[in-house]
């Protein structure tokens, strides 16, 4: 499969492609915390890397709106019928790749495709590129330091959906956890955005310990 150019007429985002497409600042950037205690216990029960369980939650929330099927890209808009989700490898270089990983329902097959990709990029210190084939949406984790929040890259390097987030903090019983999504506004308008904050945060709290 790959990605397919479209009328933007046919679709529902019409009105944005021409009002935001060659806007000089269509990104947009929401801030939410989170308590992702369910899924830090999750990955410590079943001995699972946490940032995979994170990237799973992030691929189920955006996989139920249909805005994530579609990317603007070079004055253009594209149509998707495969999502993934990118995160950033240490490679053993010590250097740094990006790698694509398909999203699928099934936690334990994207596990291994979690797992494959990931340990690819570290041997061969390439970025694995899912870009014509999948919507991708990207994440960085800075696990180092608490952030209350952050802005990623402008429009015309990288449109894609983009998600940041730090160390998390324990407070009491929760494990709170502040990320920030930016988006295009051609691609989804506040309300789609705000759709997929909660679901999300549903994802992440109704992890339950068994489902895997």
């Amino acid at each position: 499969m790959s990605r397919k150019e479209i009328d933007p007429k046919t679709t529902t985002r019409a009105a944005a492609f021409e009002l935001w497409m060659n806007a000089p600042n269509p990104m947009v950037t929401f801030f939410k915390t989170y308590d992702i205690m369910p899924i830090i216990q999750a990955s410590k029960r079943f001995n699972m890397k946490l940032n995979m369980l994170m990237l799973y939650c992030i691929g189920q929330a955006a996989s139920s709106i249909k805005e994530f099927e579609l990317l603007p890209l070079e004055g253009r808009l594209y149509k998707f019928d495969q999502l993934a989700i990118n995160t950033i490898v240490a490679n053993k270089k010590g250097e740094i790749s990006s790698c694509d990983i398909r999203y699928t329902e099934d936690l334990k097959q994207f596990n291994a495709n979690y797992l494959h990709s990931t340990q690819k990029a570290y041997r061969t210190c390439k970025d694995q590129d899912l870009s014509l084939q999948c919507m991708v949406i990207g994440t960085s984790a800075i696990v180092d330091v608490e952030l209350d929040g952050a802005i990623g890259m402008n429009s015309g390097i990288f449109n894609n959906p983009f998600l940041i987030w730090g160390k998390y903090r324990i407070d009491g019983p929760q494990a709170l956890l502040t990320i920030s999504f930016q988006f295009h506004h051609t691609q989804m308008d506040g309300k789609q955005a705000g759709c997929f904050l909660k679901k999300l945060e549903e994802a992440i709290l109704t992890f339950k310990i068994g489902t895997t």
